[in-house]
């Protein structure tokens, strides 16, 4: 299927959680908060929050500076 992920088009899974989606992206699963169609999704949720068909997901990833 396919969803945009940070404004690409991009194809993953059918069915994919949250965390299949990270995980087909080579994306760590720690350190990114995720929004799916501007919803965020708590960490404790990626497991069973699966992406539909068309999805707008945002992936940020924290960054330490100063």
């Amino acid at each position: 299927m396919f969803v945009q992920v940070n404004g690409t088009e991009r194809e993953v899974p059918d069915g994919a959680t949250v965390t299949g989606l990270l995980a087909a992206l080579e994306v760590p699963a720690r350190g990114v908060a995720v929004a799916v169609d501007g919803v965020v999704i708590a960490r404790t949720d990626h497991d069973r929050a699966v992406v539909p068909e068309g999805a707008d997901v945002q992936v940020l990833t924290a960054v330490q500076g100063g």
